[in-house]
């Protein structure tokens, strides 16, 4: 039961923290979307790279991004959220039933890995070349809640024996 109980502490924890990563790029909206203009609009890397063909400069595009990263983050939030709340009222059920109340964090993790590995990781650091700006560069952020979510997605899928 404790590690059936630890597994849901660690989703709402990191239902939490993705909750609060949206949370924060809405009420601050103007200082977070500073970093995804400049991300995209690539102002700030290399001045001789040969990738700035690649760059987003017009602001309404800009936005459209941003709100779809807001989107995405919130979905994953909730889906984290409505696992750990699946996952909690199955505390008491079978092995392959809490199993089954697990599928919701998985995806909800999962959503949320792809938006830090795909999204920031890939797209804004090697296509647009975040990795570049002494400045606006998120890809440690990014890799450290990748890592999170993914070392939580494997504690997560491990399989429980029958409650005594």
């Amino acid at each position: 039961m404790i590690f059936r109980l630890t597994r849901i502490l660690v989703m709402a924890a990191l239902a939490l923290q993705i909750s609060l990563v949206a949370f924060g790029n809405i009420t601050d909206y103007g200082t977070n979307l500073a970093f995804v203009q400049h991300v995209l609009a690539m102002d700030t890397i290399f001045p001789d790279a040969t990738i700035h063909y690649r760059a987003i400069t017009s602001v309404p595009l800009q936005h459209a991004a941003y709100i779809l990263i807001i989107a995405f983050e919130t979905f994953a939030a909730v889906l984290c959220w409505s696992g750990a709340w699946r996952m909690w009222r199955s505390r008491r059920a079978s092995a392959a039933q809490f199993q089954r109340a697990k599928g919701l964090a998985a995806v909800g993790l999962s959503v949320g890995l792809l938006i830090w590995l795909v999204g920031f990781m890939g797209i804004g650091g090697e296509w647009f070349g975040m990795w570049m700006s002494d400045h606006w560069n998120g890809i440690q952020s990014a890799f450290r809640l990748a890592i999170l979510l993914l070392a939580a997605l494997i504690y997560l899928e491990r399989r429980d024996a029958e409650l005594e």
